[in-house]
């Protein structure tokens, strides 16, 4: 019999709301297609902001996945992460009404949280006074909701979290969910994460660090990971949600398995708020700790779905801690950032990477580095340049860094 430690947890499902596309499908093949989700900013006016461009979710509608009345008691992040759960819980053909919803868990990472909401309501202290701010602005702004609002919808008991590491969250939400089905405390649990900060203070705020491509003129070509004409990310919304199980659950009915999550690894660069270690050792320090969390040597990695953000340093320092983790090895890996087609998701970036990693070793096919026509000098692997690449790996890893050093790296292998 398999104790709870030996448990081995799988993919089964994967719901994405993302700019390149609601629902596997789409979303896989967009990838697969190398097509930008990114466009001009329409959220707001940006006629005054450095950035006027954004990788935005265009075809979503709230009303296909809750009732009307449900929406209006959630930011765009929560109803997002709810769409992104009854997607992924479709995909795995799980029913819940057949199954212990206390064994069921919800584990979903956010940067940033209801930040709409909070600006909204702002303006309305400033311009009415705090009589006329809305009583379901802290249910709406705060970051755990997303979750929240999964299990109430859904009727799920079981453990239910929050990750808030600003870009590695839903990474961190994945490992933790890993945690829940290994130690027995679950036995399906819903791992992502949500995000909606294309507003006017967020953008402000990331234009003001100067982290944004201005490449205003060139909305599809300005998300471009380890090319020398990189100059700041673009920034992204939306969510995506696994289901994860525990694999002799999952055979047992019947269910399509896409991969196994083998291992983890966290750490922290412990450096500078905004910057990664220029050496990279923090990001390396993750992998490492992943691979033997999921024992297997550093030769078994066939693929590496980067964080690979287009900032100047960070896409350097990833390139420096892959050469450190995989030495020789490095330079057979193939390594590729979908960022430059959905953007940077902030919060839901890691688990939208975790998908189409687990999409990439179930059907052979790795997304590309769209955009990279001149690669930094500096940046030296194979990122697998502007088209997919047909290859059969048993093992990949997918990185997601975050602002404040918090760092999670997670082992991706083909399931036998």
């Amino acid at each position: 019999m398999t104790t709870a430690s030996e448990r081995r947890i799988v993919v089964t499902g994967i719901g994405p709301v993302t700019p390149v596309g609601v629902g596997v499908d789409r979303f896989w093949s967009a990838l697969t297609e190398g097509r930008s989700g990114v466009g001009k900013l329409e959220a707001f006016d940006a006629s005054a902001f450095a950035s006027r461009i954004a990788a935005q979710v265009h075809d979503f509608r709230v009303e296909d996945y809750m009732e009307p009345s449900a929406a209006r008691r959630m930011e765009r992040f929560a109803q997002m992460a709810v769409a992104a759960a009854r997607l992924a819980i479709g995909d795995a053909s799980l029913d819940l009404d057949t199954i212990d919803r206390a064994r069921v868990g919800c584990v979903l990472g956010t940067g940033i949280g209801g930040i709409g909401a909070f600006e909204e309501q702002v303006r309305v202290l400033a311009e009415r006074g705090p009589a006329r701010v809305s009583p379901r602005l802290v249910a709406m702004m705060i970051p755990n909701m997303a979750a929240g609002q999964v299990a109430i919808q859904l009727g799920i008991t079981g453990p239910n979290d929050c990750t808030v590491t600003a870009c590695a969250a839903s990474g961190h939400a994945i490992a933790r969910a890993v945690d829940l089905i290994r130690a027995g405390r679950a036995d399906v649990v819903l791992a992502g994460g949500a995000e909606s900060a294309i507003t006017p203070l967020t953008v402000a705020g990331f234009c003001a660090a100067r982290a944004l491509s201005t490449r205003n003129d060139d909305p599809e070509g300005a998300s471009r990971p380890f090319d020398s004409g990189r100059d700041g990310f673009v920034v992204g919304e939306g969510s995506t949600v696994l289901v994860l199980e525990d694999r002799d659950a999952a055979l047992a009915r019947g269910a399509r398995i896409y991969a196994e999550i083998a291992g983890y690894g966290l750490s922290s660069d412990a450096h500078h708020e905004t910057a990664p270690q220029p050496d990279g050792i923090g990001g390396a320090a993750a992998m490492t700790a992943a691979l033997h969390d999921a024992r297997l040597n550093s030769e078994e990695i066939g693929y590496i779905n980067a964080h690979g953000t287009s900032t100047s340093l960070g896409d350097i320092a990833e390139t420096k801690a892959i050469h450190a983790v995989f030495g020789e090895h490095a330079r057979r890996i193939a390594v590729s950032s979908t960022k430059s087609m959905t953007g940077h998701m902030l919060g839901a970036a890691g688990a939208t990477e975790a998908a189409a990693t687990a999409l990439a070793v179930a059907d052979g096919m790795l997304p590309p580095t769209i955009n990279l026509t001149d690669p930094d000098t500096e940046c030296d692997l194979d990122y697998v340049p502007l088209v997919s690449r047909e290859l059969r790996v048993r093992a990949a890893v997918t990185n997601s860094f975050g602002f404040g050093g918090h760092n999670v790296s997670i082992v991706v292998t083909a399931h036998e």
